[in-house]
């Protein structure tokens, strides 16, 4: 099948990487796309400068890897030897530093440009969709690198195998997460790609749902003819994805060209075979929670087969598959407590999650511990947001984390409230969350409890204190 559909060529062509390329600056440095092209450009000798308005752990591991980054937009500590600058659409119009650069004719690039420019020459591999990118772009850069194939990934979370967002190779071959954000995926030059949903996202870019769907067909026709499509079976305007040869995936469909078969939960582990254009793979273990993370590993896995990895490689480097921080993360476990936490942040995404924590534990008492991030998706989704959490038991509701927006009137986390029907609803202030939790570990002793964290905002700073409180509580 790999032989009929992919021509992987390119493989034996040298890397071009970051050739004539002497030093860079990032303006959002400290973002997980942004740094993953900073770590990039270091390893490739090229010195490395940066701005971010916020210290964090990410932007701690690229000062100790050698990347001097200031904190302050202002002049006096710009890089004046830039031979590019690089930022992120999320940067404000009046940023000093951006503006500076820009009315001194240096040579600007967005995010996306710089991958464009740095996938030009290499097969690649683009994974796009408006959830489950991250942890299939993993997958498939994993199973590379396990298998000693290789690859240069540039994912958008930490894989926990290797504790890093990116990683080179000598092979000419790119892993890529193409974000649909500001339209950036429709820089890139795909010779295999994955859509794994269109859901309505963004729309304070797209404007509509069908606008976003269109720059999903846009991104299918940039695959090359000598390429493959492989698409979630069931996406909504599915026949008008574009591309040369196409297969769809599913979980279990028995319709889907790939999909897993004889799935079963063996001691907390997904055990399960797959099915890929009519070959049958045997014997699949996976760790990771969440059957929708088994859907992705059928995305992966089917990737891999395709580019001809052999299977005994492939079951290797998945039962070896660690996961991705943030992603269905196991924070804690005990006998009577469990605490997940998931980057999960579209009401398509908080459903996968709670699906999940049932398909491996069944009716246990859930409590789902929601940031709600952006004003205009709260406002957009709400009504979604209220049905999807709606299927745990018990809600408890952050302030919006408004990231790159200002608030919008009359848009707060209660609208999401509004909408939840069966489940109890509580709104708490984040530094109240771990009292709550104290409090309800202390009624419910007797009782098996799961907690889980979900935002894409800074609501994983709850976890050092929650894992404290288990730590003393639970044992």
């Amino acid at each position: 099948m790999s032989k009929l559909l992919l021509d992987t060529s390119l493989l034996t062509v040298p890397f071009a990487g970051a050739a004539g390329i002497k030093e860079v600056c990032f303006i959002g440095i400290g973002g997980i796309g942004m740094s993953a092209l900073a770590r990039f450009f270091l390893e490739q000798g090229v010195t490395v400068t940066g701005y971010d308005k916020t210290r964090t752990a990410l932007t701690i591991q690229l000062e100790d890897a050698g990347i001097q980054i200031h904190y302050e937009d202002g002049l006096d500590q710009v890089s004046r030897s830039a031979a590019i600058v690089v930022y992120t659409p999320a940067i404000p119009a009046d940023h000093k530093e951006l503006n500076w650069y820009r009315e001194n004719g240096y040579t600007l690039y967005k995010r996306s440009d710089l991958l464009q420019r740095i996938t030009a020459s290499s097969l690649n591999i683009c994974i796009a969709g408006t959830h489950g990118k991250t942890t299939t772009s993993t997958l498939v850069a994993h199973i590379l690198r396990h298998s000693k194939m290789g690859c240069n990934a540039f994912l958008g979370g930490i894989a926990s195998n290797y504790e890093t967002n990116y990683w080179s190779s000598t092979t000419n071959c790119c892993v890529v997460e193409a974000d649909e954000y500001d339209r950036s995926f429709l820089k890139l030059q795909p010779h295999i790609a994955l859509i794994t949903s269109m859901d309505p996202d963004h729309l304070d870019i797209y404007g509509t749902p069908e606008a976003m769907e269109e720059a999903f067909i846009a991104f299918s026709k940039l695959i090359s003819p000598a390429g493959v499509l492989l698409y979630k079976k069931g996406l909504h305007r599915a026949t008008s994805l574009e591309a040369t040869h196409k297969l769809s995936y599913h979980l279990q469909d028995i319709t889907a060209d790939c999909r897993s078969v004889e799935l079963h939960v063996e001691d907390g582990t997904y055990r399960f075979d797959v099915v890929v254009a009519g070959d049958l793979l045997k014997g699949f273990q996976l760790h990771m929670g969440g059957l929708h993370n088994v859907e992705n590993a059928v995305a992966a896995i089917s990737i891999a087969w395709l580019m001809g990895i052999e299977e005994e490689k492939i079951k290797e480097a998945i039962a070896n598959f660690k996961g991705v921080q943030r992603r269905f993360e196991l924070i804690w476990q005990s006998k009577q407590v469990v605490l997940i936490d998931d980057y999960a942040h579209h009401p398509a995404e908080l459903t996968a999650l709670v699906a999940g924590v049932r398909s491996l534990h069944g009716d246990t008492s859930c409590t789902i511990i929601f940031q709600p991030h952006l004003y205009s998706r709260t406002r957009d989704l709400a009504a979604a947001f209220g049905a999807a959490l709606d299927a745990a038991d018990q809600v408890i509701l952050l302030p919006i984390y408004p990231a790159r927006e200002m608030p919008l009137e009359g848009v707060s986390s209660e609208l999401i409230a509004s909408h939840i029907k069966n489940a109890r609803v509580s709104m708490l202030p984040k530094e109240q969350v771990t009292t709550w939790v104290a409090n309800d570990l202390k009624r419910n002793e007797n009782q098996k409890r799961i907690y889980l964290t979900a935002g894409a905002g800074d609501i994983d700073q709850l976890l050092p204190s929650l894992r404290q409180l288990l730590s003393i509580s639970c044992n």
